[in-house]
């Protein structure tokens, strides 16, 4: 009697939480910030290092831990940890997309096997990167667990929070001017996740909050995003996922869009929300999605104290895409990718007069690889066309190069590449949008046993068609982690941003250090 109430009550908490996630999905809807993409992206090409390799939470915009969500990769993420730094097992081989099967079995995945013996393993989804080791072999990996937090058990749920206070400096110089500010800044982090036998649901949400100490700044600053995926455990090599995305941030003075002379940019509100079903039939790998976006953006103040509407650039977009790929062995496989899209401004012409809703294609081929926990990733290369309705605005056309590469050349050293393509719709009278190529990198050495050291690096480039404003922003960044305990970090960040070419002439230097306290 006891174990019927006991599965009971499980059973009634597993579907609370599944009709948590899907009206979080329902709900949701966006892209990524301000881009039109075709393809599943999120807020950063740079592939996840584990959460405490990255330092003071709002310190700076690389290494401030709020980049550090995982590229997703459709045909090779095993849901395990993408730090990657244990020595290459061969014997070790995970079937792309599937649960986790047990380590070390020596054996290689059977793909005729029964979907019970598959689909009731437990899926191996890290909650927090932090949290997982990054040697999983040995004794090494039983006393980095026993080191790590060990999380808050909520029924058949595990949530690990965290909570960073942090003290920074910001120096910006523009156009021979020169403004220092300091503030405190205050993250928060966690991440929920499922402990069940099939499925698996894991919600991931952080924000941070900027006070200004001195400065002539905006006194604060918030950013925030959480994020849900429902993974569905169907029938015999069939798994559907249903996300979930919402995030908030203020446009970024370096972007095009800004507003030039406002104390205080506008605020982005995006919202996310995709469907998508992967099926498995011999060597044959086959993707179907269909998702939908929202972006929303707040009024902009201008110096003099006015209020400037940014209503006309709302928009809600919708997007389908179809990916096929072929397992030439269990650690390569080709695909080919196709998608199409539109995208609905609330208002069918803006303040300049244009209309700027756009039908999107974009097509792309690449190769998905895994090599065990040494090296794994993926990278495609491809085509993408947005043509507006308006006459007057030149469609954009761009190649595209998308991926990315997890490396560790050495047992507690990790290295991350990432490249991402998006169009961004432009503001400008008589301008349709421009290409933007990002890549990211980052390195995360264990010095130490408590130690780690971080570099990090991004460039983006943007190329205005038909004009000579095209500009790139480098960004390069150091820091160090000391774990004091298995609940307590300390962190050190120093970043510099540079904006060069199309008139930019910005350099922002920034610091920070703080403490991190794990649960």
């Amino acid at each position: 009697m006891r174990n019927t109430l006991l599965t009971d009550t499980a059973r009634r908490g597993r579907r609370t939480a599944i009709g948590l996630a899907v009206v979080i999905a329902a709900v949701s809807g966006g892209s990524v910030s301000h881009a039109q993409s075709l393809f599943s992206n999120t807020t950063t090409p740079l592939p996840g290092l584990p959460d405490n390799h990255f330092g003071t939470a709002g310190t700076a915009s690389v290494t401030g831990g709020a980049t550090t969500a995982t590229w997703p990769t459709q045909f090779t993420q095993d849901g395990g940890d993408q730090s990657a730094s244990g020595p290459y097992d061969p014997t070790v081989t995970t079937a792309p997309q599937r649960p986790a099967q047990p380590e070390n079995t020596g054996e290689s995945d059977d793909l005729n096997q029964p979907s019970e013996e598959d689909l009731n393993q437990q899926y191996d989804q890290p909650l927090d990167d932090g949290a997982t080791p990054t040697d999983r072999t040995g004794w090494e990996a039983q006393r980095r667990e026993e080191a790590a937090a060990p999380g808050v058990r909520l029924g058949t749920f595990v949530l690990r929070p965290s909570v960073n206070q942090s003290v920074n400096t910001e120096i910006t110089r523009d156009q021979g001017s020169k403004e220092t500010r300091n503030y405190l800044a205050t993250g928060i982090r966690g991440t929920l996740t499922s402990d069940w036998s099939r499925h698996a649901l894991t919600i991931t949400g952080e924000g941070v909050y900027e006070r200004n100490l001195s400065g002539n700044q905006n006194d604060t600053d918030p950013n925030a995003r959480i994020g849900a995926d429902l993974r569905l455990d169907l029938a015999d090599d069939t798994i559907a996922h249903i996300t979930g995305n919402y995030s908030f941030e203020r446009e970024d003075v370096a972007d095009p869009n800004a507003i030039g002379d406002a104390s205080e940019q506008a605020g982005v509100h995006q919202f996310e929300t995709e469907a998508s079903i992967e099926r498995e039939v011999g060597r044959i790998r086959g993707l179907a999605a269909i998702g939908a976006s929202r972006d929303v953006y707040t009024d902009a103040k201008l110096s003099d104290g006015t209020v400037f509407s940014m209503k006309d650039r709302n928009r809600t977009g919708i997007d389908a895409r179809l990916r096929l790929g072929y397992e030439l062995s269990p650690a390569i496989i080709p695909f080919a990718e196709v998608a199409l899209g539109h995208t609905f401004y609330d208002r069918r012409r803006d303040s300049a007069g244009y209309q700027r809703s756009s039908d999107n294609y974009a097509t792309r081929a690449g190769v998905a690889f895994d090599f065990g926990e040494k090296l794994r990733g993926e990278l495609a290369g491809g085509y993408q066309r947005v043509s507006y309705d308006d006459a007057r605005l030149d469609a954009v056309d761009a190649f595209t190069a998308d991926g990315n590469v997890s490396w560790s050349p050495r047992r507690g050293t990790d290295i991350n590449i990432g490249l991402r393509s998006t169009v961004q719709d432009s503001t400008a009278a008589g301008q349709g949008g421009w290409a933007e190529y990002q890549l990211s990198s980052a390195l995360a050495h264990q010095m130490r046993e408590h130690l780690v050291a971080r570099l990090t690096g991004s460039a983006t480039y943007r190329d205005f068609q038909g004009s000579s404003d095209n500009n790139t922003t480098w960004i390069a960044g150091a820091g160090l982690t000391w774990s004091i305990n298995r609940y307590l970090d300390m962190t050190g960040d120093i970043e510099y941003e540079t904006t060069t070419g199309g008139g930019s002439d910005q350099d922002i230097l920034r610091a920070g250090v703080g403490l991190t306290l794990r649960r």
